[in-house]
């Protein structure tokens, strides 16, 4: 029997705490019944470190679009099993009140391999049970899309990942889907806030039992693993034009999930689609909460990401490689050059290249009925815009949208429900939504569920997709590579320069976008950079847009500002909301009659190097460069 009781000098000490404080470490006290993160708060008590309860118990995790994301550590501010509880309560709570399609409360509840992940998987299922919902909890580590799927497959009330995606192994999170299977958008995340505060007591104590595995009863607790695996890789297969090239392919693709959950998921993708020459990187293989191989589990870090799988692949013979992140919604890949070099492909080329293999696909597959006007494909603002240079060129639709697939997603969804065919959505961090099964429908007369209804970036389909245009382009003789060079001397080259500076302190980075909306005066920006004048200024900030009639953006608000300069360069500078970043992205796109890429190239670099100096100004404000 664990002892919850304050000793003397405890009492003693929080006595002499300032009166909020006192109030958050009684709670905390009162309210946590996890051992570890009681005794961690219950040391720093008795050893009076204020500064340090401080820190952990008055600022708390505030519930986002993307749900929360934090280290797991004791106290309100961090990720813990007091803390999912409160969540989940807030979260459960607001459910109910909220009008729906679904036909009964019910929840799906997924995790990946993280440390403590099954743990809050267990609690959050606790919660909704007592709060009167049927719980679809899977059994295993699933894939974050396999959440947003079941979600929608289900007709769930709301679906709940745990996940810090491709954080670094002290992070976890919590992530919540709609009932339509997209992430929420506002305002449900502060409705969702409120109520987790007006919900912070623990309803019971039996919440907190975990001990035991549950007992998947089918009424009140069931297990969707086996019945979403069925539909998801049914309707995967289904969608899928090229099986007759990829079964018969003689190419050797090397495969990681990077200690996430992904092996057996891609594995079964290739068993599925008949494909034989796969080869997992064996020690990056299985889920490993410590990613011991890699220090940032992230494919677009670089940083010894994929030293792993080069080593795979020179025993194998493979010519590709393809990655996932550690909960499999993002998707990157390799290919071995002919100087033997690996080239891997950022997310904005990957984009390129399945825009065009699907519209390409689309255009073999669409019959007289289907009008063009009817079809959109989606990418962010700080995404390359070749799918916006397709759109013009091939006479379907481009929608922008801020950054998130919370956003893309919930345009495709409404889209959709009107009739319209959303092909593609995707961002330049590697994330892609590859709907495909929309012109697929009218190729094998399906009812309109098929396809695979992830309203959420989903790295296996997308891996899929890539291997049906590998397959393809190998018949032909021809690599990625080639391929990407054809699209640029069709549309004209497309090029992208994307990083980020690492700050922590988020009163310096208020001062730093401050200073750029006010350099030369209250509300002035910069008008040129190395004599290149600047045309066009977009502050979401301030909902400032200079093209437009009224000077108003278009897009919502956001703290994110882009500038277009005269030589068609475009830099957009924003803050991470899930990690101490200020990230830019930046793209020139060249007409097709111009053939000098490199100077293209070597002139937008030496802008954006000036620009960035200029407004960041880095050593300064002491801001850390990403390490290549």
């Amino acid at each position: 029997m664990v002892n919850y009781q304050l000793t003397n000098s405890m009492k003693t000490n929080i006595e002499k705490f300032p009166t909020e404080l006192k109030e958050k470490v009684l709670n905390w006290l009162e309210w946590d019944k996890d051992v570890q993160t009681w005794y961690e708060i219950a040391k720093l008590v008795e050893s009076n470190e204020i500064e340090r309860l401080s820190k952990l118990l008055l600022e708390r995790q505030c519930f986002g679009t993307a749900g929360i994301r934090g280290i797991m550590e004791p106290g309100f501010n961090g990720l813990n099993k007091l803390v999912i509880v409160q969540t989940s309560q807030g979260l459960a709570k607001y459910v109910k009140t909220l009008p729906t399609t679904a036909t009964e409360l019910l929840v799906v509840i997924g995790f990946d391999g993280r440390h403590n992940s099954y743990d809050f998987a267990r609690l959050t299922t606790n919660i909704f049970r007592h709060a009167g919902f049927k719980v679809a909890l899977f059994s295993k580590v699933v894939p974050t899309p396999f959440v947003a799927f079941a979600t929608k497959l289900l007709n769930a009330s709301t679906g709940i990942m745990i996940t810090s995606s491709h954080n670094p192994k002290v992070y976890n999170g919590y992530k919540v889907y709609g009932n339509n299977g997209a992430q929420i958008l506002s305002p449900h995340d502060k409705n969702i806030q409120n109520s987790i505060l007006a919900n912070l007591k623990p309803w019971n104590n039996e919440i907190w039992n975990i001990s035991n595995d549950f007992n998947y009863d089918g009424i009140q607790i069931f297990d969707p693993l086996r019945q979403v695996s069925q539909q998801y890789y049914f309707q995967l297969m289904k969608c899928s034009t090229r099986l007759d090239l990829v079964k018969k392919s003689d190419l050797k693709i090397t495969y990681t999930a990077l200690h996430g959950v992904g092996h057996d998921y891609m594995a079964k993708m290739f068993e599925e689609f008949g494909f034989k020459n796969h080869y997992p990187v064996e020690s990056q293989k299985m889920p490993d909460p410590e990613f011991p191989t890699v220090h940032f589990p992230n494919p677009e870090e670089g940083q010894g990401v994929f030293d792993e799988s080069y080593k795979t692949a020179q025993q194998t013979g493979s010519t590709l490689i393809f990655a996932v992140d550690p909960d499999s919604d993002r998707f990157c890949m390799g290919e071995k050059q002919n100087d033997n070099e690996w080239r891997i492909f950022n997310g904005n080329e990957i984009g390129a290249l399945l825009g065009w293999w699907i519209w390409n696909e689309f255009c073999l597959s669409k019959q007289d009925n289907k009008k063009t006007t009817d079809c959109y494909m989606i990418s962010s603002a700080v995404s390359s815009k070749i799918l916006e240079t397709y759109s013009k060129k091939e006479g379907f639709n481009f929608i922008e949208t801020l950054t998130g697939f919370k956003w893309m997603a919930n345009i495709a969804y409404d889209l959709e429900k009107e009739g319209k065919q959303v092909l593609l959505c995707f961002e330049e961090a590697i994330g892609f939504m590859a709907n495909i099964y929309m012109f697929v429908l009218f190729v094998f007369h399906l009812p309109n569920k098929v396809g695979t209804n992830v309203y959420d970036k989903d790295g296996i389909s997308a891996m899929a997709t890539m291997l049906q245009l590998a397959a393809y382009l190998h018949s032909n003789g021809k690599t990625f590579r080639d391929k990407l060079n054809e699209i640029y001397q069709t549309y004209g080259f497309h090029y992208s320069l994307n990083s980020y500076y690492l700050c922590y302190d988020n009163n310096k980075i208020e001062q730093i976008f401050n200073r750029m909306s006010n350099i030369d005066g209250p509300n002035s920006y910069i008008k040129q950079i190395n004599g290149i004048k600047v045309i066009r200024v977009r502050d979401l900030v301030r909902g400032f847009d200079s093209k437009t009639d009224d000077q108003k953006a278009t897009l919502p608000q956001n703290n994110m500002l882009t500038f277009y300069f005269e030589n068609g360069s475009v830099i957009t500078l924003r803050t991470s909301g899930t990690e101490p970043k200020i990230k830019y992205y930046s793209e020139i796109i060249a007409r097709p009659d111009e053939s000098d890429w490199e100077k293209i190239k070597n002139d937008h670099q030496k802008l954006i190097e000036t620009c960035v100096e200029l407004l960041l100004q880095p050593n300064l404000n002491g801001l850390i460069a990403k390490k290549d």
